[in-house]
């Protein structure tokens, strides 16, 4: 059965990342969608791939000072949520790494989830958070975790309105089933490569592209190359931690910044390698390297195990390290200088080709297609 009428339901529209790329591939799949959001600051210049659909946002979007501090309204995002009223939708979809999955459905509504991850800062990484906030003791510390035990006990309820899990790797599923005692099917997001390998001479420097937050972990790396002074690594990306990064650098740390799609491209392109410590749901970064035919360095941990193909592998990408400290990296580029010649920049392009956007269209699609045929010829629906 084709559903009728249909309900795309996403956290909320601040920024252009990872979600909203694959919200715009969700988007283009149900034209005749309607969407809804806990709050829509999209700036004008970054709303093309939202197209023409109606956009129906919470009463958050209304609260003073919402545009530039909405997170601090946490507390009433689970009401926000459920205020939508989305009950003359049959197929209801929600793109959800925070509250978008806990929307109101009833039984005859089919609800496919697309989820990122469980709430990072309610289940796994609360104190990771906290400490980052500076609330990990003290009497605020206090009423903050009071907050986050409530929301995650909401969260855990809010699970079972949904009637279908999808995973965006196999690292989340496991985390799916451990929260919410749910499976998931997994379905690689989609990620935007070059049409092809640019034609840049490969060069001796190493590259990583992060913002410089404390969980991708670019001050390990770093400090790995301040042990490394013969060798050359070029940081692009910006973000609260690059100055105090940069205080520790060597000179043979070369920090640009933010640059353009293309000049970032060149630079991957250059690379010797790409080197990633992040434990990561998914990583895009490695991909977008590998699809220029350069090899990754990678902690292997999270999501990009299943992204890059170690050394045990006949057409091996890349190299994992086990821990996230300077000494595992400064041995996993000399594990890979060792191996260098067994990965081939073909190879590491075919590889990246899995993840195409193309692919995840065909493959959520189908799932959500035949959902519905199982799910609408129920006799009670």
């Amino acid at each position: 059965m084709k559903p009728s009428a249909i309900a795309i339901v996403h956290d909320w529209l601040d920024t252009w990342r990872g979600g909203e790329r694959v919200l715009a591939e969700i988007l283009g799949l149900y034209p005749q969608a309607e969407l809804f959001t806990l709050v829509d600051f999209l700036p004008q210049t970054e709303r093309g791939p939202l197209g023409q659909i109606p956009i129906h946002t919470s009463f958050i979007q209304r609260l003073p000072y919402a545009q530039t501090a909405f997170r601090r309204y946490l507390p009433l995002f689970p009401r926000a949520i459920e205020s939508f009223d989305l009950s003359h939708f049959d197929l209801v979809i929600s793109s959800s790494h925070a509250v978008a999955k806990g929307v109101r459905t009833h039984p005859g509504q089919l609800h496919v989830c697309y989820c990122y991850t469980p709430m990072r800062y309610v289940w796994d990484l609360q104190e990771t958070y906290l400490r980052q906030v500076g609330l990990d003791r003290g009497a605020k510390g206090w009423l903050v975790r009071q907050l986050l035990a409530r929301l995650r006990r909401w969260d855990f309820r809010a699970s079972d309105r949904v009637t279908d899990f999808v995973a965006i790797s196999h690292h989340i599923a496991r985390r799916i089933e451990r929260c919410y005692g749910r499976t998931a099917t997994v379905i690689y997001p989609p990620v935007t490569l070059a049409l092809e390998m640019l034609p840049v001479p490969r060069g001796d420097a190493y590259i990583t592209v992060s913002q410089f937050v404390p969980y991708k972990r670019i001050d390990a790396i770093v400090a790995a190359f301040a042990a490394l002074p013969e060798r050359e690594l070029i940081v692009i990306g910006d973000g609260p931690e690059r100055e105090r990064i940069m205080a520790q650098a060597g000179p043979n740390v070369r920090f640009l910044g933010h640059v353009p799609d293309l000049a970032r491209d060149r630079w991957l392109a250059a690379a010797r390698a790409f080197v990633f410590a992040a434990e990561e749901d998914f990583g895009i970064a490695p991909l977008e390297a590998q699809a220029h035919g350069t090899p990754v360095i990678a902690y292997g941990c999270g999501g990009v195990v299943e992204t890059i193909r170690g050394l045990d592998d006949p057409s091996p990408t890349g190299v994992f390290f086990a821990e996230q400290t300077p000494a595992a990296i400064v041995q996993a580029i000399r594990t890979f200088e060792t191996h260098e010649s067994r990965i081939v920049a073909p190879a590491c392009r075919e590889n990246a080709e899995r993840f195409r956007a193309d692919r995840f269209s065909a493959e959520f699609s189908t799932f959500v297609a035949l959902r519905c045929d199982a799910f609408f010829a129920r006799p009670s629906a």
